[in-house]
């Protein structure tokens, strides 16, 4: 079990904090609903800026696949 030594492999982890593109926008929302106690209407703008952001995100970016996966296929050509 487990992998093979000599294996190349990059934990997907450690990269997982460089996208994250409406954080700021979520953080604030929810700072906001937890401030008013779950009062939506008084957070009706973080709610719109949350809205915009992520209705600004591509989401018809076709998946690559995972970083290891891409990593296994070069090593299988190498050999």
């Amino acid at each position: 079990m487990g992998r093979k030594a000599g294996g190349l492999y990059i934990n997907p982890k450690r990269f997982g904090n460089l996208q994250k593109p409406c954080m700021k926008e979520m953080m604030s929302f929810l700072s906001c609903l937890a401030l008013s106690q779950g009062g939506d209407e008084r957070c009706s703008l973080q709610k719109t800026l949350l809205s915009a952001c992520m209705d600004g995100q591509n989401v018809n970016k076709k998946p690559w696949g995972s970083i290891n996966y891409h990593l296994q296929r070069l090593s299988r050509g190498r050999k």
